[in-house]
């Protein structure tokens, strides 16, 4: 399960051991709404992988600015506190899956 977390959540989050799988979305955003069902599946498949959260850009404007996310949904994975992959757009299952293969 993605929890959605705030800005000092997820900055906490950072601070872990484990990958933190974050995306980045806008409850008006047509193909967020899509990925989402996408990544609640995926996430509890990885779940001992990563931690996967989900960031409102509207509410977090501080982290799509540090992160220079202009285009959303937009999956990043951070690995001790360094976004280290970014993938853009909606995914389907089996390419997400992909990607966090290839990231994790």
């Amino acid at each position: 399960m993605a929890e959605k977390v705030n800005s000092a959540q997820f900055n906490e989050l950072l601070k872990g051991d484990k990958p933190v799988v974050c995306d980045f979305f806008a409850t008006w955003c047509g193909p967020c709404k899509m990925l989402a069902p996408v990544l609640e599946q995926v996430a509890a498949q990885y779940s001992d992988r990563a931690v996967f959260v989900k960031v409102d850009v509207d509410e977090c404007v501080d982290l799509a600015s540090r992160y220079g996310i202009m285009s959303i949904p937009y999956v990043a994975i951070f690995k001790g506190g360094e976004m280290t992959a970014k993938s853009l757009g909606f995914m389907p299952k089996a390419e997400l899956e992909q990607f966090l293969d290839d990231n994790l």
